[in-house]
């Protein structure tokens, strides 16, 4: 069972040792409650020594709820986020975005998952027309739903845009390690200019922790209470913070996600001239993108259950974790070939 959770998701990998030695560690005694302790101080420390002094942290349940709650604390119903298409906020929180914030979402054509002043200013009209919802929020995904990574400069021309006409700009760092791992910078440089970010861990090596990080100051002033009143405040506040505190309080997130990306390459590498498929996003984090025949992708999904992420175009998605091997994704790679050598000569 293990090669079908192999490529599928990296939501399908265990929890770090790393991760779960701290969380042993705070499992021993009681200690104070709804973020009164240490371990939530210890996180709340490591946010400010990566995002500036100014940062601040509040530890969520799950990434749905980091990016809502972003969107829900800063805007008010008439006002939208523009997004791009087939971001995560668009197709895979269904709908939770508009439904808890009031806020429409507006869709943005990008390319290869990334968007672009040129690109959002064609979004933006109709300012002060009281018939029309009002643009007030960019959100991006770093790394992009396909894959793909906004360099910091790329994120410091979009903010400059924003603050040009008066947008915040959100991140869903849902995959921010695997982003900055594969610009090569630290996790700072990555948002300079953005207002508030979701970071991620679940995907990183955490058994189950998000947090909503609000990069200017002023910006949370009743943050506490939106999250109490959007369900995610935590009773037993320890094992998120302490979770994200073992992620990002050392160089683990770095790790996990360098070998996440490095796997997603060699198996880009290893297909690049591979019969009848094609790559169709560069490979600039821990994603692959391809199209293949429909018969080879049917007979490959039978032994790895990886993503169809277009049922239109029959594109998929195989997706690399921290917890892979060179042996795994050199075996797919291989049945990849050899499948559609198969489907090639029956056709």
């Amino acid at each position: 069972m293990e090669a079908l959770h192999l490529i599928n998701s990296d939501n399908q990998a265990p929890a770090h040792p790393e991760v779960v030695a701290a969380l042993l560690e705070a499992n021993a005694g009681s200690a104070p409650s709804y973020g009164a302790c240490r371990w939530s101080r210890a996180f709340e420390e490591c946010v400010r020594t990566h995002f500036g002094p100014q940062a601040s942290a509040w530890p969520v349940f799950n990434g749905t709820a980091a990016n809502v709650l972003s969107i829900a604390a800063l805007l008010r119903p008439h006002e939208a986020v523009l997004c791009a298409r087939g971001a995560h906020i668009e197709i895979d929180e269904c709908g939770a975005p508009e439904r808890y914030s009031g806020s429409k979402l507006i869709l943005v054509e990008s390319e290869h998952g990334k968007l672009s002043p040129s690109l959002v200013k064609r979004a933006i009209h109709s300012i002060g027309d009281i018939h029309r919802v009002q643009p007030r929020m960019l959100s991006i995904s770093n790394s992009t739903e396909c894959g793909t990574v906004y360099q910091p400069a790329e994120v410091q021309a979009l903010a400059q845009f924003c603050r040009e006409h008066a947008l915040y700009l959100h991140i869903d760092g849902a995959r921010i390690s695997n982003a900055a791992a594969s610009a090569g910078t630290g996790l700072g440089e990555m948002v300079d200019g953005a207002d508030v970010l979701s970071l991620g861990g679940t995907k990183n090596g955490l058994f189950g922790a998000e947090a909503v990080v609000f990069l200017k100051p002023g910006l949370d002033a009743a943050f506490g209470y939106q999250r109490k009143q959007g369900m995610q405040l935590a009773s037993k506040h320890r094992f998120l913070a302490a979770q994200l505190s073992a992620l990002y309080g050392t160089d683990l997130w770095r790790r996990n996600a360098q070998r996440a990306n490095q796997l997603a390459r060699r198996l880009a590498e290893a297909l690049l001239d591979a019969p009848g498929l094609r790559i169709t996003h560069p490979v600039e984090a821990n994603a692959v993108f391809a199209l293949l025949p429909s018969a080879a992708v049917q007979d490959l999904q039978q032994r790895w259950g990886f993503h169809v992420w277009d049922e239109f175009s029959g594109e998929v998605r195989w997706m690399c974790a921290w917890n892979g091997t060179e042996a795994m994704i050199d075996a797919f790679a291989q049945d990849v070939r050899t499948t559609l050598v198969r489907h090639t000569q029956h056709h």
